[in-house]
């Protein structure tokens, strides 16, 4: 193994470690916000330091690589990718370190009913499962895979684009409900940014892996069938 391949092997290893805390991340948030354990959503926000430590240094370690070897080919696509790669992790962290704090501002625990009504908990659950496939595809290079998570998406998008009739319902069954109602709302936009941060990645390792740019094909591609 060269020194250049030796050094790649190294930065892929890190961004699957700061993969899999932004992961722990997220599901201690949803625990926290289902048991409403404010001490756990505490100590979400203390180790978004720990996402942020990780990516200041993926960044320097891709700065490096770059000085010392000049890669090129696959090994530039790659150094490309993870710098963006690893700007929507820490995206994603951001995202966990929000649902956690409004856990910690609220002043009673969420209802399951209106958890579930709002469909939150089913959106919750499938953008996880997007993040972990996502890193699937990352790790095997697997580009059917994150080829996937574009229509995976859409779920979310749809749960998204109802949460204001599902939330009005809410206020008007129970004007009590309002500050519940508005966190729960917030929330389920924070979770339709993992979908469109997962997106992100899934181009990039469709970018790195087979050398092809798909950032912004789907939107032109929607406003030609508009036209049409």
């Amino acid at each position: 193994m060269t020194p250049l391949e030796t050094e790649i092997t190294a930065l892929k290893k890190e961004l699957v470690s700061m993969w899999m805390l932004v992961q722990s991340q997220m599901n201690k948030a949803k625990e926290a916000l289902i048991t409403f354990d404010k001490d756990l959503a505490r100590e979400v926000l203390i180790k978004e330091k720990r996402v942020n430590s990780f990516e200041l240094k993926i960044d320097r370690d891709c700065e490096n690589i770059f000085a010392l070897y000049c890669p090129v080919a696959v090994d530039l696509r790659f150094l490309l990718a993870a710098l963006k790669i690893n700007t929507n992790l820490e995206r994603i962290g951001d995202i966990a370190a929000g649902i956690a704090l409004y856990v910690v501002e609220a002043k009673e625990n969420f209802d399951a009913k209106k958890l579930e009504s709002t469909q939150l908990l089913r959106m919750y659950d499938e953008s996880v499962n997007i993040l972990i496939d996502t890193r699937m595809a990352f790790e095997k290079e697997d580009t059917a895979l994150a080829r996937s998570i574009f229509k995976r998406d859409d779920v979310l998008d749809e749960i998204n684009e109802k949460a204001p009739v599902a939330i009005a319902e809410l206020i008007r069954a129970d004007l009590n409900s309002l500050p519940e109602a508005l966190y729960i709302l917030s929330i389920i936009r924070k979770l339709e940014r993992v979908g469109d941060q997962a997106k992100n990645i899934a181009e990039e390792i469709i970018f790195y892996v087979e050398a092809k740019i798909l950032k912004h094909q789907e939107s032109g591609k929607r406003k030609l069938e508009g036209e049409e």
